[in-house]
């Protein structure tokens, strides 16, 4: 087979991966390579009429063409197997035990071809009680100590989105495909690299979990410094209802945001004495609640009081800061978070608009080398679909993890 195409610049320019389509973790993971330049090719599930919207609309699925591929038909598991010879990195999120019935599991892989790096994204793990239940990023979070964590203290847990399960999870298999990565290029062996969200969720956690061993936590919800029980570490709301937040924790800052809100000069020798927050609270609340949000923000301009404001998703998008640092970019018509992190000499970039599901699946085999008379035969037998030509359509047959 020849080398895949790529035009891409980032500092994972080279690296080629194979992405088996799944939800959340995985796809965002593929798309963070993507961003910084290596070359995925996605293996989506044969789409139908009836299946939900096209795989085109997800800003995850940017960057990288499409293959769409019934897993269970003869010859599926065949095609990939051929090409991990030309892969560095293959990731799944399937449950335990799914690929490896698919004959797409580690063994099989690791045996065609010993250098690739084999990622797995998995809520549970491979191993564990629970591994084989289904779950989302609230039921991970929710053992692992983070979830208890969050929210006032006389009302229940509030789930932080989704982002610390099942994208914090995706940024440790993206940490971990790149060492990995790293490591085979001067072993020339590859290996498994096991991400599950629970696991990446309680690392996520030493800080925390160090502070309740020294006796600096507590366990009860809304008490602590930096989980709003500090009425320095917080949300206020303005007088035209929108909200502040505030995150003077240092000594320095608190004095400043005292001297903005023109409290008592006796609350900063009284910072730390938690028998005053209530009042120092209160009287933040009342202060911060005679202003509109702009006003403050201007108010507190350049100064070191620590004071932000709570934007929208759609403000956020045009906020003059995030405009300056091109947060967000164009693609095709489309506004989005822009490539992260930056690099000074090999930049990311989006390497184009998401794909429809197969939308690729003839030009994409054919850049990875795959024979085109067995890619035709793929198309008739069902294997695989070409959602240009339309050349097949069968019902879902690809499972996804939860």
């Amino acid at each position: 087979m020849s080398s895949p195409k790529s035009n891409a610049a980032g500092p994972l320019s080279g690296i080629r991966v194979l992405e088996i389509a799944s939800i959340g973790p995985g796809p965002y993971c593929s798309m963070l390579l993507s961003d910084l330049g290596a070359e995925v090719l996605r293996f989506d599930r044969i789409e139908t009429s009836s299946s939900p919207a096209s795989s085109r609309s997800s800003f995850m699925h940017r960057g990288r063409p499409s293959v769409a591929i019934d897993l269970k038909k003869p010859g599926a598991s065949e095609l990939i197997l051929n090409l991990t010879a030309e892969a560095d990195i293959l990731i799944e999120g399937m449950r335990p035990g799914v690929m490896e019935r698919l004959g797409l599991g580690p063994g099989d892989v690791l045996t065609k071809s010993p250098h690739i790096v084999y990622g797995r994204m998995t809520g549970w793990g491979q191993s564990g009680p629970r591994a084989t239940l289904p779950g989302h990023d609230i039921n991970y979070i929710a053992t692992t100590g983070v979830l208890a964590g969050i929210g006032q203290a006389d009302g229940p847990p509030v789930p932080p989105l989704n982002l610390v399960g099942d994208f914090g999870g995706a940024l440790f298999l993206a940490f971990g495909l790149v060492a990995a990565a790293f490591e085979a290029s001067k072993s020339g062996k590859g290996q498994i690299v096991d991400t599950a969200m629970v696991d990446a969720t309680a690392n996520m956690m030493t800080m925390i979990f160090e502070m309740l061993a020294t006796g600096q936590w507590s366990e009860e919800r809304g008490a602590n410094v930096i989980d709003g029980g500090a009425p320095f570490y917080g949300c206020y709301e303005t007088a035209d209802n929108e909200y502040v937040a505030i995150g003077a924790i240092e000594p320095k800052f608190f004095s400043e945001l005292v001297r903005l809100l023109k409290l008592p000069q006796s609350f900063i020798d009284k910072q730390n004495d938690r028998t005053k927050w209530p009042a120092i609270s209160h009287a933040i609340a009342d202060s911060i609640r005679q202003k509109t949000r702009d006003e403050w923000i201007h108010l507190a301009g350049d100064g070191e009081a620590c004071l932000a404001p709570v934007l929208s998703m759609s403000e956020a998008i045009e906020d003059t800061h995030n405009r300056a640092r091109e947060m967000f970019v164009d693609v095709c018509g489309v506004r989005q978070p822009a490539p992260a992190p930056r690099f000074s000499r090999t930049p990311g970039a989006v390497q184009g608009p998401p794909r429809e599901s197969g939308a690729d699946t003839t030009s994409a085999l054919s850049d990875w080398g795959c024979d085109s008379e067995l890619v035709r035969r793929l198309l008739d037998e069902g294997v695989l679909s070409d959602a240009l030509t339309k050349t097949n359509k069968t019902p879902k047959t690809q499972a996804a993890s939860g």
